[in-house]
């Protein structure tokens, strides 16, 4: 049996680690309730957009035949968050299976500093690194600026016959407890715009609804890449919350746990001590 002072030192430890774990669980409560925030606002410009452009009756261009395709993972850039990362990196191992079955070339743009040290350890696969930081430079401001950058390249691509689609993997924030992964390809060719009448029409446009479809498009390429970057990172507190929350709850039975053994083992000592004096007593 453990003496009394290492089961001391050991309640002394869990203590310590539990005011870590609560504080990184308020830390990411806080941080959460900031991205639900800021992705309900940004959905209302992206609604709004999808909105405008159905009102044009643009409909899905015909997709090519796909011989190339550029995957983009999205896990976090830290630890600490359950199965998050670990659970996007067998979601882009099985899609590149399906692609490598398929004979279609993948191309791997991971987003976070996980998924990319996870997909460097195969030197066959074909990685890109230049934008592994976006989700980190959401808090500072300019990560929509590098969507931008990273979707023109991946439009360039388009327009060469380079590639034939572009795909986001990452997390869907469904509740606080069940993130799910989803799978997106971004709109890489402006929309068809149907030709109708002025009497049809919900709103009149200026330029022609051609000319505005084709503006639109990378607005409205951009404001998918940048929802679902922060459906992950709002999956990706839920996630470490979450954790940080069973960890706190375990941390609460196992000093409950090392107390009752502690009183027990402090008795025991005790009662030894009172056998021994008793035993001298009658000795004497």
């Amino acid at each position: 049996m453990a003496s009394l002072k290492e089961i001391k030192s050991r309640i002394a430890s869990v203590r310590s680690t539990q005011k870590i774990t609560s504080a990184m669980r308020m830390v990411s409560s806080a941080k959460l309730h900031r991205t639900q925030n800021m992705t309900q606002n940004f959905m209302r410009y992206a609604d709004e957009l999808q909105a405008v452009l159905g009102n044009l009756q643009a409909a899905k261009p015909a997709e090519p035949e796909v011989k190339a395709v550029v995957l983009i993972p999205i896990s976090s850039s830290s630890g600490l968050c359950g199965a998050f990362n670990s659970n996007i990196a067998k979601a882009t191992q099985k899609r590149i299976g399906e692609y490598t079955e398929a004979k279609c070339s993948v191309q791997l743009w991971p987003i976070g500093k996980k998924i990319a040290a996870e997909l460097k350890k195969d030197p066959s696969l074909q990685l890109c690194l230049d934008y592994s930081n976006i989700n980190e430079r959401v808090d500072k401001g300019d990560a929509f600026s590098l969507i931008q950058q990273l979707t023109l390249q991946l439009q360039q691509l388009y327009a060469d016959g380079l590639i034939q689609r572009a795909e986001l993997l990452y997390h869907h924030f469904k509740s606080m407890g069940q993130q799910l992964i989803q799978s997106k390809s971004l709109p890489l060719e402006p929309p068809i715009v149907q030709s109708l009448p002025p009497e049809k029409r919900d709103f009149l446009t200026e330029p022609t609804p051609q000319e505005l479809a084709a503006a639109l498009h990378p607005k409205i390429l951009n404001s998918d890449f940048y929802g679902a970057l922060l459906d992950a990172i709002t999956s990706e507190h839920a996630a470490r919350m979450l954790a940080m929350q069973t960890a706190d709850d375990n941390a609460n039975e196992l000093l409950h746990e090392l107390t009752l053994l502690y009183n027990k083992t402090r008795q025991q000592a005790i009662t030894n001590e009172l056998i021994d004096i008793m035993g001298g007593k009658i000795v004497n």
